[in-house]
């Protein structure tokens, strides 16, 4: 005890306070942004194990990755999708530079940025949450982007980086009845960290359709914010996917400013070795007759950690809201640990709100079954396995869906 007392402590966040220090000045369209995040990330603590959102989520593996700016790379992906435009996306070039942009997807103006950056955010409630913050003080770009009212547009996000550190910014404001399916892939080629913000504007009847797919290395962290604001009869359905990050933080967060909307949450997080995945859900009603469907799958291996926190909030105003939300584990090793938390608020009375959570192996019957069939024992597992993640893959926009097979996500994990 007296030896550990005696040893120098070391400095709380020098990682971090070295990185603020040496970035260069503020500058460019974000300028103002950036100021505040790094002023933020000089007062705010970094999470620890003593906050609860943060209870099971070790940031270590942030001291040890470079910061320096990422350089960008090329990922290994099909031609894009018939009729829709993919923009290989580094946070620091401009995406849609000598891009001609298909009909009903415009850019956003100066005065617009101005307007609608942070705003649904603040609507969702974590516009000053750590990895929101780390991402203002590090952002270059913000690719924002409107589909207008009653367009279809297909888009597709590629972001591949080396090692460093690549933060990545998107504002999307969908008006009246349009509809957007947005594939999204990100991908860690090199030691690093890769922050993403996404806020989404949805007007009355508008559709948005969104696949995360996420791959990473083990010397590499994702930290992950996507906010929604969902006026009546808007349809959201976000999907992730991601394995082989060392260290992952996913939270999707949707708010249903007036009620009568749909949302549709879908989760695969896949870790195997020492890594660690962590969703933090979080969905509110703010008006009556709102509609939840959440379905969360988790696969951990070797001495992998998964965690699971969605959180959903119906107050008084929403009543007639039907909420369903799904927490459904595979545990493959002993060594391995999965912790989910469902977090139910409710104070209307008139509500149809379930939720529930099942952590199993895969099951000894299933594989006598196909084994009794002449299918080999490794092979009945990963059949099982494949039928355990393709509920939520099959879930992805169809180009994410094509970019995403489980050899692939399985290859990653390992």
């Amino acid at each position: 005890m007296a030896a550990s007392l005696a040893a120098p402590a070391p400095a709380k966040g020098a990682w971090l306070e070295t990185w603020l220090a040496a970035a260069p000045a503020a500058s460019g369209e974000l300028a103002l942004l950036q100021q505040r995040g790094r002023e933020a990330l000089r007062q705010q603590p970094i999470p620890s194990s003593r906050n609860e959102d943060w209870r099971f989520t070790d940031l270590a593996l942030l001291q040890t990755l470079p910061l320096t700016a990422a350089s960008a790379a090329a990922a290994a992906l099909p031609e894009v999708a018939s009729g829709a435009l993919r923009l290989n996306w580094n946070g620091s070039a401009d995406p849609l530079a000598d891009q001609a942009l298909p009909a009903g997807l415009q850019r956003l103006s100066a005065d617009e940025i101005a307007q609608g950056l942070g705003h649904t955010l603040a609507a969702a409630g974590c516009e000053q949450h750590w990895p929101v913050e780390l991402n203002h003080a590090a952002a270059e770009r913000v690719l924002a982007l409107r589909v207008t009212s009653r367009s279809q547009v297909s888009l597709e996000l590629v972001s591949a980086a080396g090692a460093g550190l690549q933060a990545l910014r998107l504002l999307l404001l969908l008006e009246e009845k349009a509809e957007l399916d947005l594939s999204q892939w990100i991908e860690a080629q090199g030691s690093g960290l890769h922050s993403l913000v996404i806020e989404a504007h949805l007007a009355r009847g508008a559709r948005l359709s969104h696949g995360l797919v996420a791959l990473g290395q083990a010397d590499a962290a994702l930290l992950a914010h996507v906010a929604l604001e969902q006026e009546p009869e808007s349809d959201a359905q976000l999907s992730s996917v991601s394995s082989g990050w060392g260290l992952a933080r996913l939270e999707p967060r949707a708010v249903q400013v007036d009620g009568s909307a749909q949302t549709t949450l879908r989760g695969l997080q896949l870790v195997d070795g020492q890594r660690i995945a962590d969703t933090h859900s979080f969905v509110e009603f703010k008006g009556p007759e709102g509609q939840l469907d959440q379905l969360h799958k988790a696969v951990a291996a070797g001495q992998g950690r998964s965690v699971f926190n969605g959180a959903v909030r119906v107050p008084r105003a929403a009543q007639r809201t039907n909420a369903a939300q799904l927490s459904r584990n595979l545990l493959l090793s002993d060594r391995a640990r999965i912790d989910t938390k469902p977090e139910l608020e409710i104070v209307a009375d008139d509500v149809k709100c379930a939720h529930g959570a099942t952590v199993s192996s895969l099951q000894t019957d299933e594989l006598f079954y196909l084994q009794s069939r002449g299918i080999g024992a490794d092979q009945a597992a990963g059949l099982l396995q494949r039928a355990f993640c393709e509920e939520v893959l099959r879930e992805l926009p169809a180009a994410a869906r094509h970019w995403c097979s489980l050899e692939r996500l399985l290859e990653a994990a390992a």
